[in-house]
């Protein structure tokens, strides 16, 4: 069968549409269906065949890339329950286009606006910046403003850490769903959830990428 007609990478690894993998059991899988499937075992055969195991082998790597990861995972996890069982080898992400789409602190126009949740600390940071580009734009030895970047760092670092810590509580609250076979309504509150906080997680790496490129300004 083609790759194509895969719903997704979870099923064609044999897994559970759950966040939490044992990345083990995963690379047993891989490797398992990277022979199963390799170019070189269809040497012989017909074109068709030839290109049908081209197909799988690429659709197995892709798959094996997303899942592996946890990061990923969520992500890909997000797209398929938003949209339903996307095309199995999309590779654009909608989430991600919307985190490139998200202003940043190093003065970039702003092409949407930040998290509610991230406001005030995108509000303040804004303000330190403002003061600091001045400070340096005055004369002020770099040793200066540069101390002032690194206090203002430390908040969007904190707060990264919070959403670090609350993607793994939502991801195993996720799983927990998934072993009871919960209804629609209960999935939907957490994928909600889980959908906001990596928004606003790739939002709060933008800033401190920001502060990164003002301090090597």
């Amino acid at each position: 069968m083609p790759a194509t007609s895969t719903p997704d990478f979870f099923s064609f690894l044999g897994l559970s549409r759950k966040l939490g993998v044992d990345t083990a059991d995963l690379e047993q899988r891989y490797r398992a269906l990277s022979r199963q499937f390799h170019p070189d075992y269809f040497y012989n055969a017909p074109p068709a065949e030839r290109r049908a195991s081209l197909e799988r082998s690429s659709y197995l790597n892709d798959a094996y890339r997303t899942l592996k990861k946890p990061l990923s995972r969520i992500e890909y996890l997000l797209k398929l329950e938003s949209s339903g069982d996307v095309p199995a080898d999309a590779r654009s992400s909608d989430l991600r286009a919307k985190a490139e789409g998200a202003s940043r602190a190093s003065g970039t126009p702003a092409t949407s606006p930040p998290p509610a949740g991230l406001l005030e600390e995108v509000f303040a940071l804004n303000e330190e910046l403002d003061e600091i580009r001045a400070q340096r734009s005055s004369g002020a030895p770099p040793e200066r403003w540069k101390a002032r970047l690194e206090l203002a760092r430390a908040p969007i670092e904190e707060k990264r850490t919070e959403h670090e810590a609350a993607l793994e509580r939502l991801s195993a609250e996720w799983d927990a769903l998934i072993d009871r076979s919960a209804g629609h309504a209960e999935k939907r509150r957490i994928l909600d959830e889980l959908r906001e906080r990596f928004l606003e997680r790739n939002y709060i790496n933008n800033l401190l990428a920001g502060i990164e490129r003002e301090l090597a300004s």
